[in-house]
């Protein structure tokens, strides 16, 4: 819900000054950085809507996230996967299967036509994405086998439920229910995009493949995710194990200061 204050005004009042101030309110309503970045991008992406799509508006104020968010590090192993997909509905778990699969958002997957897919090229086209830019992503086989599955069910959109598109949140009761079944805590739909490219990382995939797989404009979003990936200093590490024929140039000791003070002896001393 948005902020009375901002109710109040309307489009065009809307500036940095109005935009500081309820930042000011957040915080002092004891709100972390991280709950007022996600109040700040709802207003960003709807004054955008306001001044791309409906053209209500000329311009809108550059809102600027605050600094000092912890970034979330929530990912599934995959055995945890199984546990999420086997306890979820069927229609649910064929939208957690293809996440896991492409790393898409919720709103690309429910959104997602059949005309922007083309199996025989095992590639999809988003025409809804969150940056909005359109992307193409490919399918791999997992994603493949869930398209599959849905084909017949609808004339228009590839994910439903009861033969209906699905317009809602999908952090609903289904999505709660299967999360707390499969002995999950603090886990959200928007987390699958994180395991699916923690998995990338972990199996090899350069940052650089991945920024474009998952469609992100910059490289900063991607690094975060470097950390799952060691594969290319695994030779340097071995290079000190037990056993293996060492190759470090002998040193001499150098003393300390302090030692070689009290070891120094004049010439001269008579003791």
């Amino acid at each position: 819900m948005l902020d009375p204050y901002l109710g109040s005004l309307t489009l065009n009042q809307i500036n940095g000054d109005v935009i500081w101030s309820v930042v000011q309110g957040q915080l002092k309503k004891g709100n972390t950085p991280a709950t007022v970045n996600r109040y700040l991008a709802l207003i960003r992406n709807l004054l955008k809507m306001a001044r791309d799509e409906w053209q209500w508006i000329d311009s809108i104020p550059k809102i600027r996230l605050l600094p000092g968010e912890v970034e979330r590090d929530r990912w599934l192993t995959r055995e945890e996967a199984d546990r999420l997909i086997a306890a979820a509905p069927e229609h649910l778990a064929a939208l957690i299967r293809f996440a896991l699969a492409t790393g898409c958002r919720a709103r690309e997957i429910t959104g997602l036509e059949w005309n922007r897919v083309d199996l025989g090229r095992r590639t999809a086209w988003l025409n809804r994405t969150k940056n909005g830019t359109p992307r193409g992503v490919p399918l791999n086989a997992d994603a493949v086998a869930v398209l599959q599955e849905q084909m017949g069910k609808h004339n228009l959109f590839c994910f439903t439920y009861r033969s209906q598109p699905i317009l809602w949140d999908l952090t609903n009761t289904a999505w709660v229910n299967a999360v707390k079944k499969a002995g999950l805590e603090d886990f959200r739909f928007h987390d699958l995009r994180h395991t699916w490219a923690s998995w990338h990382r972990q199996a090899g995939t350069s940052c650089d493949e991945l920024k474009d797989l998952g469609g992100w404009k910059s490289r900063n979003m991607v690094d975060r995710y470097a950390k799952f990936a060691t594969e290319n200093l695994a030779f340097a590490a071995s290079r000190i194990e037990t056993g293996k024929d060492r190759k470090v140039i002998p040193l001499s000791r150098f003393c300390h200061a302090k030692e070689a003070n009290q070891s120094f002896k004049p010439a001269n001393s008579l003791s």
